[in-house]
């Protein structure tokens, strides 16, 4: 995407909602999703920072709220920003500073952080491999997770590590085509 060009906050959460109903939750990259989205407790938040610093703010008032608003209303956060972060390894080098963050909130074991990105890619892999595609979306990601809500819903399956497997399997039999038919 041109970081030139900023689109609408209408377009970023269109964008991103497709993304979530076709990608993750479309193709089960994530089995616990579906419950929380279509209870309306994922909370969608596109930042209109324009400077990392602005951000970091942006993420310690989000993971505030989290903490301070029951499950049931939100259970998790997307900090979206859809031009500050072009190149992944700069939005890698955000994360790992947004990481410091969590634990100057003093909520390591509380909230966990989990990241999407145009041009993820798992060290070691090919831009190209399928496997980095479980981690792509439309635009820079934080997710804000409630470690509480994903331990409860990792203890309905009887292998949670086979999840990343299963995923990989999806993508190759999609194969990069049929990614891209998602518009992704």
């Amino acid at each position: 995407m041109n970081a030139s060009v900023r689109p609408s906050d209408d377009e970023v959460l269109a964008r991103t909602r497709a993304w979530l109903e076709k990608a993750v939750i479309g193709l089960n990259l994530c089995p616990f999703a579906k419950a929380v989205y279509i209870k309306d407790r994922v909370r969608l938040v596109v930042s209109q920072a324009r400077h990392v610093d602005d951000l970091l703010e942006e993420l310690d008032r989000e993971l505030d709220l989290l903490v301070a608003t029951p499950a049931e209303q939100v259970d998790t956060t997307l900090l979206i920003h859809p031009t500050l972060f072009p190149d992944f390894l700069d939005f890698n080098d955000f994360l790992e500073i947004a990481e410091g963050v969590v634990g100057e909130h003093e909520l390591e074991g509380v909230v966990q952080l989990a990241s999407f990105h145009p041009g993820f890619q798992f060290e070691g892999t090919e831009p190209e491999d399928l496997g980095n595609y479980t981690n792509r979306a439309p635009y820079a990601i934080v997710h804000l997770l409630r470690e509480d809500s994903v331990e409860r819903a990792l203890e309905g399956l009887a292998d949670p590590d086979a999840i990343y497997q299963d995923n990989i399997r999806t993508l190759e039999k999609l194969g990069l085509d049929g990614w891209k038919k998602l518009g992704f």
